[in-house]
């Protein structure tokens, strides 16, 4: 799971505060940057194809310094994707203890990552390559640039010593353990050799205890690759191959956007609106609440934001309406993760650049399945309603005044999907592109239009928050290739898949067992870790077993979305618990019927696949 933004847990020591202040300001500068030059091309090609020398190669080097300073943000703030077992352990000395460990584990992984990418720092200063640039007639090497990897890698292993205890003992011990593994590995490599397996088990175990993901995904592909006596520095060399997917810009600009509507006045607009909408219909407030929660999960990416940024909204609008605590519970926590399917969504996108698939492709197959969630949690709630009514509960009545009122309010905050959709949709901008005019059209709203945020004194900090989740996934996305690199050399999917077969003879049953593994992983993982894991495996499995890559895609986010909420460790279920301060088992009653009716809408995307690529083939994809 993540923590959502913002929600640095209390008991993450914070590294010295100067070392991070020119990370920070950077990462605010690539950001913009990233938002802008996409859009000079988009504005320059209809006025006779003015656009700017290198952009792409621009844009690129601004999403490796977006990744990997946001990776620092991510780890000064907690925020790095990590498995949700750590949050069963009892709070202090064993989550102390487990701290320690696991934070002492990933300070030495992601130093020894940080040494890999000094070797491919120098490889690529030999290389020679450079960037364009104004004046200067060779350009400007691009090793400098590269030069973010080893520092930034520096700063998050300085930052997981630094957070490994409260007390300075504990982290003087994880920086000399750190010494330990760099003098173990320069002067006796072969004992690191006959240790393989050990470590390894000791780097899983610490992914349990707490570690990000990404040290776990990156220290095994470190040791497989150091057992095969092949330079460390593979596993940084593999960004790159990450870096030049034209698609992978979008993620950063996307989340940006969807942070600064958190921020900023768009859920009271859009929660008024869709109120006035269907309030006075059977069981409306509860439509209201599906409806307004997956706008809000579109953007933000089901990263936990709806929940807290809606939650204190639309509980007590359900409550004050006559519903009963544990459906109102039950519904919010249901919502939050309504909407993935929908464009622009950031879990789509990621699919997209991890399994290969045409990211427009997905969203034209994934709006039919997204609606029928919507639509059965919208029918749960107008059952409620309607038992609610039968009670004696007095429903608001209809005003178009109101409705018209509340429109008008939210109407810039509604525009944004069409803009990005029609941009994409008619080709008159790639999806890179879109996803920039989605990030200044937000910025533009919120802090122009709307004047909710300052866009000097807030503007930055509402960047700085968005950028926690950006580098979390992308530096797990970097990293993950590594790993990937060595199990695709290894030939482990290829026998994975060949197991698979001989196990399993009917693409029916594969499916089955398919969304069972997917529901479990999609309670444990947090959605961008169980995309960058499971998708490169999932998808070869998929083909062989003659299921279009499309629809396996639908059904791989279908099933990571009811993950959300499957217990006991579902990412949502976390979040509602912390949000309105009830018990977790409370939780689970009051899920169970949203989870069994998603359950079947899931079932209903996994076997009637006319619902997503049907639609691709009316429309002749």
């Amino acid at each position: 799971m993540t923590v959502a933004a913002g929600d640095a847990s209390p008991d993450a020591p914070a590294a010295p505060g100067p070392l991070f202040k020119l990370p920070q300001a950077l990462l605010v500068f690539a950001l913009l940057m990233a938002a802008i030059l996409p859009l000079v091309d988009a504005i320059g090609r209809p006025l006779g194809g003015f656009h700017i020398p290198g952009n792409n190669s621009y844009l690129s080097q601004l999403t490796l310094w977006i990744a990997f300073l946001g990776g620092v943000m991510a780890a000064r703030t907690r925020e790095h994707l990590t498995l949700s077992t750590a949050e069963l352990l009892r709070e202090g000395r064993p989550r102390d203890l487990a701290r320690l460990f696991s934070y002492t584990i990933a300070a030495a992984v992601v130093a020894v990552l940080a040494y890999a990418s000094v070797g491919l720092v120098k490889a690529d200063r030999e290389a020679g390559q450079t960037l364009p640039f104004p004046f200067v007639p060779k350009g400007i090497p691009e090793w400098w640039s590269e030069c973010v990897m080893p520092v930034a890698l520096s700063l998050i292993a300085l930052q997981f010593a630094f957070g490994a205890s409260r007390r300075w003992s504990g982290r003087i011990a994880a920086l000399a353990f750190v010494g330990a593994v760099f003098a173990v590995g320069h002067f006796a490599p072969a004992l690191l050799v006959k240790a393989v397996w050990p470590i390894a088990i000791l780097i899983l175990a610490a992914a349990l205890l707490g570690a990000p993901v990404f040290v776990a995904m990156g220290g095994l592909a470190l040791l497989l690759f150091f057992k095969d006596d092949v330079p460390v520095s593979a596993v940084s060399a593999e960004v790159y191959r990450l870096i030049a997917s034209p698609t992978l810009p979008a993620i950063p600009l996307l989340t940006a956007a969807g942070y600064i509507l958190a921020e900023g006045g768009a859920s009271h607009r859009l929660v008024r609106f869709f109120r006035a909408l269907f309030g006075s219909l059977p069981g409306g407030i509860a439509v209201m609440v599906a409806a307004v929660c997956a706008i809000f999960t579109t953007f933000t990416g089901g990263s936990g934001v709806t929940i807290i940024a809606l939650g204190g909204l639309v509980y007590p609008m359900l409550r004050d309406d006559g519903y009963e605590e544990g459906f109102s519970l039950g519904l919010v926590t249901a919502s939050g993760s309504l909407g993935l399917l929908f464009p622009p969504s950031l879990p789509v996108i990621l699919y997209s650049v991890v399994a290969g698939v045409p990211a427009d492709s997905l969203f034209i197959a994934g709006l039919l399945p997204g609606l029928l969630l919507i639509v059965l949690v919208a029918a749960w709630g107008i059952r409620a309603g309607k038992a609610k009514d039968r009670a004696g509960a007095v429903r608001p009545k209809f005003s178009w005044k109101e409705l018209g009122t509340s429109f008008w309010a939210a109407k810039w905050e509604l525009g944004l999907p069409v803009v990005v959709i029609v941009l994409f949709a008619t080709g008159k901008a790639s999806l890179v592109e879109a996803a920039a005019a989605a990030c200044v059209y937000a910025i533009v709203v919120e802090c122009f239009v709307m004047r909710d945020i300052h866009p000097v004194k807030e503007l930055p900090a509402v960047l700085l928050k968005s950028a926690g989740l950006m580098g979390a996934v992308l530096l797990l996305l970097s990293i993950a290739m590594g790993l990937t690199s060595y199990l695709v050399d290894a030939m482990i999917p290829a026998q994975l898949l060949s197991w698979v077969q001989s196990s399993i003879h009917s693409p029916w049953v594969f499916l089955l067992v398919l969304n069972v593994l997917l529901l479990v992983l999609g309670s444990v993982l947090e959605i961008y870790s169980a995309i960058v894991i499971r998708a490169p495996l999932v998808a070869p499995m998929g083909a062989a077993f003659g299921i279009d890559p499309v629809h396996l895609g639908i059904i791989f986010l279908a099933n990571l979305e009811l993950g959300f909420l499957f217990p006991p460790v579902g990412l949502n279920l976390f979040l509602a618990s912390s949000r309105f301060k009830k018990p977790l088992p409370s939780l689970y009653r009051h899920v169970v019927p949203f989870l069994l009716i998603l359950g079947v809408g899931v079932l209903l995307i996994t076997y009637v696949p006319a619902m997503s690529v049907g639609v691709l083939k009316l429309l002749g994809k």
